[in-house]
């Protein structure tokens, strides 16, 4: 199952930038995967906890986005959606077409805990006072 390591490196990335702006913790992480990445969504999400755990995403929920399949025929330039099993140019029907979107696992979006936000718990003199 390649998708456990997938999420190793992605969270692995999540890290790096939660590190970066100093974040307690990540709610959201939301990908985008093509059906032509090789990646299984499905199992991508079933092997998220199992990677997560023990991470600032240990609680994050992952979210994934499916990202369309789009070719440029080469023959008349037109840009259009295909199948990812029909990668034909629907206006001239020419199967010499390139692929502009569809294959990619992207990390699209992180949505971080920052210290004194909600749900936030550090010392009290980082909050501010209850009223």
């Amino acid at each position: 199952m390649h998708e456990l390591s997938i999420c190793l490196a992605l969270l692995e990335q999540v890290s790096a930038i939660a590190q970066d702006h100093r974040a307690t913790g990540v709610a959201r992480i939301l990908l985008r995967v093509g059906p032509l990445s090789g990646v299984e969504p499905l199992l991508l999400q079933q092997a998220f906890p199992l990677a997560a755990a023990g991470t600032l995403a240990a609680d994050a929920e992952l979210r994934i986005e499916p990202a369309p399949v789009r070719v440029r025929c080469t023959r008349c330039g037109t840009e259009s959606p295909a199948h990812a099993n029909r990668l034909v140019c629907p206006a001239c029907g020419d199967f010499r077409t390139r692929l502009l979107s569809g294959d990619e696992l992207l990390l699209a979006q992180v949505e971080l805990v920052l210290p004194g936000g909600p749900g936030a718990s550090g010392p009290p003199e980082d909050r501010p006072p209850e009223s």
